[in-house]
């Protein structure tokens, strides 16, 4: 969304994550497009908190680390926020041309930010130009000043271009997009859960009805597993994954991974009512999830209980040429999920909207 190059060229897509960083590099090939590079490397454990860069200089490292890759060509990349510092805001403003719009937008969204307008940047998508009933419906998106600028500046501090930050929630649907091309009318949530926030992004007719960051994810489950089972974070995280540590097998931890996800429902049962409450339709016609944390024991399979709609792994790429062995990914199954938002941001170019 804020663009902050003028160029088209290609973007590498740079997902800055609380437990990892990912890039994806695509090239294009016809119509389409297939990976030339893929990387994800570890950052160190409370470096980034609740979308906030703590320890810059450890999150600069692990991009310096990922890009020590040679497969990636391209220095400019996008990155994306997500968290209590962006707002997003769907509103109805009287009908008015693109030009009164870019005047009076500041005004209008003054009304609509809890932030002083001076410490945001802004952009807005006119999503209805309002069919002879007066009013046209705009997405508002805002994002701190200085939280972009964190990003940013670890970005350049880890020698590539910052030229576009986007936000989490439309990388994710660039990337769905680009996958499963633009659905009917259905109601599909893209449910990306990452490892301390999860970003809802209902989208409908290929806009976005509704958005929300959760800030709970794959961390909560192993903090839960480290105090109930006495553990050290690590071997608490490796337990979350499956793995025998210190005595403590698999089943002894299901349970706590089972509680954890009775609460982490609770709040995407939360976002669902407010989306209900102002959308003219409550259906959900399906849930695709991404994320380390989808990965959960039981997790896909209580949230279609819950409410009641069929549960897809979201593959980013599904119409994008993704060959693991060449790119030299042993893991791949594993790394896929975690994917959707930097393939999303892979797909911007630099300068566009």
């Amino acid at each position: 969304m804020f663009g902050l190059g003028k160029s088209t060229k290609p973007v590498v897509g740079l997902d800055i994550g609380s437990s990892a960083v990912k890039a994806v590099e695509l090239k294009p090939v016809g119509k389409g497009y297939r990976v030339s590079a893929f990387g994800t490397e570890p950052v160190p454990p409370d470096s980034i908190v609740d979308g906030a860069i703590i320890d810059g200089g450890a999150v600069a490292e692990a991009i310096r680390r990922l890009f020590e890759n040679r497969a990636f060509k391209t220095k400019e990349v996008a990155a994306s926020l997500s968290g209590n510092a962006v707002i997003v805001k769907k509103i109805s403003l009287a009908v008015m041309t693109e030009a009164e719009l870019s005047e009076s937008i500041y005004w209008e969204a003054e009304q609509y930010i809890p932030f002083d307008i001076q410490d945001v940047n802004l952009d807005y998508q006119i999503l209805d130009a309002g069919s002879g009933k007066g009013t046209m419906d705009v997405l508002l998106v805002a994002a701190k000043k200085e939280k972009i600028a964190d990003y940013t500046s670890v970005i350049a501090q880890a020698g590539r271009v910052p030229v576009i930050v986007d936000v989490d929630a439309f990388a994710l649907q660039n990337a769905y997009e680009m996958n499963y091309g633009p659905e009917s009318s259905a109601v599909v949530v893209l449910l990306n859960a990452g490892a301390s926030a999860i970003n809802i992004n209902i989208v409908s007719s290929g806009q976005s009805v509704f958005t929300r960051d959760i800030s709970m994810g794959g961390n909560a489950y192993t903090e839960a597993v480290q105090k109930e089972l006495n553990l050290q974070f690590e071997s608490a995280e490796a337990a979350k994954k499956g793995e025998m540590v210190e005595g403590v097998t698999f089943e002894d931890v299901k349970p706590v991974l089972h509680a954890m996800t009775e609460n982490v429902l609770l709040e995407i049962q939360k976002t669902f009512d407010f989306f209900k409450a102002t959308a003219s339709s409550d259906r959900i016609d399906r849930i695709l999830t991404s994320g380390g944390a989808c990965s959960v024991d039981g997790f896909g399979q209580s949230l279609g209980e819950r409410f009641g709609a069929p549960v897809e792994m979201f593959d980013p790429f599904r119409k994008i040429t993704f060959d693991p062995a060449k790119l030299g990914l042993a893991d791949a199954d594993r790394l896929v999920p975690t994917a959707a938002v930097a393939v999303g941001l892979a797909l911007r170019k630099a300068g566009d909207r």
